[in-house]
């Protein structure tokens, strides 16, 4: 791809749409370790899972990793690093939390999770060719 493509709706569609799950994913998980503090999500999820029998460790990992997975690869998908990578852990990330929400709560409330989802779902399956402006692409070329 030469300079005259590289701004092109086929390059800019991936930036914003990378950009943006990826600021909805880290400010969520900046949110849950900064703000209210992962032991305050434990705290506050513990009880419907307690009343399932759900030990204790796999709420607290699941609560750590979350957190984590979404403030460090959300932030890894705005700037463009390990793009699938991040994409599929992010994936994982819905997966377990729209499990946990479903188990507590069959019918909950989607909002939050299917936009996250969709986003998800057009990086996955967007040509990975046109997704160039990213500090991974640069970084290749600077070699």
């Amino acid at each position: 791809m030469n300079s005259t493509q590289f701004l092109t709706p086929e390059t800019i569609a991936p930036l914003f749409t990378r950009v943006l799950l990826g600021i909805l994913f880290f400010m969520q998980g900046y949110d849950k370790i900064f703000n209210v503090k992962i032991v305050n999500v434990i705290e506050t999820i513990r009880p419907a899972y307690h009343k399932m029998k759900l030990p204790n460790f796999i709420i607290v990992f699941t609560a750590y990793f979350t957190s984590y997975i979404e403030f460090i690869f959300g932030l890894f998908l705005m700037v463009g690093l390990l793009k699938y990578f991040s994409l599929y852990l992010l994936g994982v990330d819905l997966i377990i939390v729209s499990f946990g929400m479903s188990v507590i709560n069959s019918v909950w409330n989607m909002e939050l999770v299917f936009p996250r989802f969709l986003l998800l779902l057009f990086l996955l399956i967007y040509p990975a060719e046109y997704d160039v402006i990213t500090l991974q692409h640069l970084l290749a070329h600077l070699k």
